[in-house]
């Protein structure tokens, strides 16, 4: 007999027992609670979307309020605000990123930079005696001035136009000549002229003359020989004759009472050490340093400053680009194009700015200082300025409540920007901000 196994069959008249009924009661109960408890959420999130719409919406109504006035303005004078807001909003932290790069800048470059410097300086010594060029010329006794005046004054006038010089006779110094012009070389080729007759003592016209023609032959020759000299010093060869003449003439031209060979030399020895530091290319660095200020002793026109006269040498005698941008960029007239005009630049500085190497004129020290000044006090929030050693440093006092301690560095930093671009100052400028808060008081006295 086959049996089946299997699930019995379920009547459906069958019915649940009552515990059956508590189980689902409870269940239906449970989760109608989760429900209620979704449901007070859900309000919650919903209550807070319609808080933060709102707030979005009068975000956005004050936004457009700003734009409507701000619709009614000029564009540049909106510009200007928000410019003005954006440079504020962000002085800070700008301030604290210079902070940043300065403390990162001492900790890296302080040493190696002393050492740079000092071994370019080592090289840069050189031991040319400048020779002053004196206007000033001896004479031997009283008698001798009247034959140089001649009859008439023709004697001293055809000297006059045989030299392009004045001649100056100053009752004050009866025993002296002096020779007044503007170029230098002019200048010297007259006085070994005048020395000349003295010694020989004939003087008169036809005798001035050839003095003079045999003088300016000498110095044709003294200046290539100069010339050449200078070029050998620097390590400098194959330059054509008549641009070696004209460094020549460096050996009778100063600048700030620096003769120029002298200087030529001490920032061509500069320049080539920092090149040799910093794997630039030293023969540009060489040649640049060399060519830099030709355009003092360029005498053919007067049109332009001694950078445009000495970019317009350098492409006479067909200097390579290179150069050229040494000499136009070495005064900062144009942007740096290379490193190498950049160490021309920096070797320059140097030169000029060490001390006991240049000297000047009280009115031009004075007016340099007072510009210095100048520039310093017309920034916003600083009350006064004082320039110290000889405008290499500048103190800067302002105002506590203008200016935050944040502010400082931006504000030392724009000022230094200003004057590096509006006045020559030979050397570095350290520019130093002061910002105090004081506070008095007096005590009362007390009536007797």
């Amino acid at each position: 007999m086959q049996r089946t196994f299997g699930p019995k069959n379920i009547s459906p008249s069958t019915t649940l027992s009552g515990g059956d009924f508590s189980h689902r009661e409870a269940e239906l109960a449970k989760r109608e609670g989760i429900l209620e408890e979704r449901e007070r959420q859900i309000g919650e999130k919903q209550k807070l979307i319609d808080e933060r719409l709102e707030q979005l919406e009068k975000i956005r109504k004050d936004l457009v309020f700003k734009l409507e006035k701000a619709s009614s303005m000029q564009s540049d004078e909106a510009k200007k605000i928000l410019l003005e807001q954006i440079e504020k909003d962000l002085a800070v932290e700008i301030s604290k990123k210079i902070k940043e790069v300065e403390e990162e800048i001492k900790l890296t470059a302080d040493e190696k930079a002393k050492e740079i410097l000092a071994d370019t300086m080592v090289h840069g010594f050189t031991d040319y005696i400048s020779e002053f060029t004196t206007s000033r010329v001896k004479l031997p006794d009283e008698e001798i001035k009247g034959r140089i005046i001649g009859k008439e004054g023709r004697n001293v006038r055809t000297f006059e136009q045989a030299t392009g010089v004045d001649v100056i006779m100053d009752d004050e110094i009866p025993d002296s000549l002096i020779l007044s012009s503007f170029d230098s070389v002019r200048r010297e080729i007259a006085k070994v002229s005048l020395e000349r007759l003295i010694a020989d003592g004939r003087i008169q016209p036809q005798r001035i003359e050839e003095i003079v023609k045999r003088t300016e032959q000498d110095f044709e020759k003294i200046m290539l020989e100069t010339g050449e000299k200078l070029c050998q010093d620097a390590g400098v060869y194959n330059l054509p004759v008549d641009l070696v003449k004209i460094l020549g003439r460096f050996k009778y031209r100063f600048s700030f009472g620096q003769n120029l060979i002298q200087h030529t030399l001490e920032e061509t020895r500069i320049g080539v050490a920092l090149a040799k530091e910093i794997g630039a290319d030293a023969n540009v660095v060489r040649l640049g340093c060399l060519l830099h200020d030709v355009g003092k002793v360029v005498t053919e026109g007067d049109e332009g400053t001694h950078v445009e006269k000495g970019v317009q040498v350098a492409k006479k005698f067909g200097m390579p680009q290179e150069v050229v941008n040494c000499i136009a960029e070495h005064h900062e007239d144009q942007p740096f194009s290379s490193v190498e005009s950049i160490l021309v630049y920096i070797a320059d500085a140097i030169s000029g700015g060490r001390p006991g190497a240049r000297h000047e004129n009280v009115e031009d020290y004075i007016k340099r200082l007072s510009d210095i000044e100048k520039i310093a006090t017309s920034f916003e929030g600083v009350d006064k300025a004082f320039a110290l050693q000889a405008g290499r440093e500048v103190r800067v006092v302002v105002f506590p409540d203008k200016v935050s301690d944040d502010e400082l560095p931006k504000l030392t930093h724009d000022i230094l920007d200003r004057i590096s671009k509006e006045v020559m100052v030979p050397g570095a400028v350290k520019v130093t901000a002061i910002r105090e808060t004081r506070f008095s008081d007096t005590t009362m006295t007390l009536p007797s």
